[in-house]
């Protein structure tokens, strides 16, 4: 239903405002990991090590999170009305963008549904708010509203799935959410590391998009974007798969199982062989996906998708390493990960968009994320175990392992 709704809003769009929606996402996921604050990472673990405080453990977090975004929402107006002076329309779907932030905030009850092993709940909430914002989007497509209309959906769905799941918590939960001092303190000391990490994670998923606006325009980003999210449609199915296998994880390391490290090159088993089969079949069938889906007049994005789609593989690599780096305690070592990343990503796409334009982006996305989410790896003494855990997931016997996991499981064994 979202693919659908995606694709008649960009045809309604086309590429120039399409890409001005774009740009202010890029913008607001600058942003947004000040907003959330690295909660996502250190949440579960402590709900998970410390389950009698998961009350104090949420209501911090909650309130960390709200206040985080409103700055945060005042930060990407600022930004906006200094980077696009003259650009009302810009400043506009940007401001209006940017209320995602806030909806974002109080997803923080997820952690817990996630933690306690009761994703059914954000599943089932998650599916009828996409039912609610895909309708609202075809009112839109019907009536043919401005783009300012089509800003803010976004943060419709999220706001929804956040009020909806803090009332769930309230019926089922076994503690009342409270705001404790101690508790803030201590999961900001733990989460800051991730605050930077994210930071850099995505300057190098959403510079080329900003640098694709100011270098060449705002088609330019509406066709890149449109190959960007063609790349990406599918990055739910791995990002529950990562998230419903993280507790289990964490678990296994607290227990000091052997099952930690098997279960970890399970995860990135399975993530890197449906992230390849992808690639391949993104790339065998890029033109009738971007003509079905967008239409003639975005058939430049086809080549663009045709690489783009390659990074993806490395940088759910690189999302399961950030699980790795948690259970074993070395969230120190994110910012050099990212901040190189980060780094690279800018200067390739420096070097790269004025040579080959939307095509030089794409390449200079799949470099950084090889570098960043495995080669950087190797020189790296302490993280290095994880990259032999990539390699070991690699071997065929890894997925018959995990073939035989499953069948074992169905039948009860």
């Amino acid at each position: 239903m979202g693919v659908v709704i995606s694709m008649l809003t960009a045809r309604y769009l086309g590429p120039s405002n399409f890409g001005v929606i774009n740009y202010a996402a890029a913008i607001v996921a600058f942003v947004a990991p000040v907003a959330k604050l690295g909660l996502s990472h250190v949440v579960i673990q402590e709900l998970v090590y410390s389950p009698d405080s998961e009350g104090k453990i949420l209501g911090s977090s909650l309130v960390m999170s709200i206040i985080s975004s409103f700055l945060c929402i005042l930060g990407v107006i600022a930004f906006a009305m200094v980077m696009n002076p003259n650009e009302n329309d810009t400043i506009l779907v940007c401001a209006l963008y940017s209320i995602l932030l806030f909806s974002h905030a109080l997803e923080v009850i997820q952690y817990w549904f996630q933690a306690k092993l009761l994703s059914k709940y954000v599943s089932v909430v998650s599916v009828i708010a996409y039912v609610i914002i895909s309708l609202y989007k075809a009112v839109l497509l019907l009536t043919k509203q401005s783009v300012y209309w089509f800003a803010v959906s976004n943060a419709i769905d999220h706001l929804i799935i956040g009020v909806v799941l803090l009332v769930i918590y309230r019926k089922i939960g076994n503690h009342r959410l409270r705001f404790s001092w101690d508790w803030a303190k201590r999961i900001v000391n733990q989460s800051r590391f991730f605050i930077v990490s994210s930071m850099m994670i995505t300057i190098f998923a959403q510079t080329d998009k900003i640098m694709l606006k100011f270098m060449i325009g705002d088609e330019a980003t509406g066709l890149y974007s449109a190959a960007t999210v063609c790349a990406g449609m599918t990055s739910f199915v791995f990002a529950a798969i990562i998230d419903s296998m993280r507790p289990t994880i964490l678990e296994h390391k607290k227990n000091k199982s052997p099952l930690y490290e098997k279960y970890t090159c399970y995860l990135y088993a399975i993530i890197i062989y449906m992230a390849l089969a992808q690639s391949v079949m993104m790339t065998v069938l890029a033109k009738p996906i971007i003509l079905i889906l967008y239409g003639q007049e975005y058939m430049r994005s086809v080549l663009p998708l045709q690489l783009v789609v390659w990074h993806t593989t490395f940088s759910y690599i690189g999302s399961v390493r950030s699980v790795w780096i948690l259970a074993e305690g070395q969230q120190r070592y994110l910012w050099v990960l990212n901040l190189s990343g980060a780094l690279t990503n800018i200067l390739l796409n420096a070097a790269f968009i004025p040579l080959w334009g939307i095509e030089g982006a794409a390449i200079a996305s799949i470099i950084t994320q090889i570098f960043t989410n495995y080669i950087i790896g190797f020189f790296i003494k302490p993280i290095r175990p994880n990259n032999a855990l990539i390699i070991r997931s690699l071997h065929p016997r890894c997925l018959f392992d995990i073939f035989t996991l499953l069948v074992s499981k169905k039948h009860g064994r």
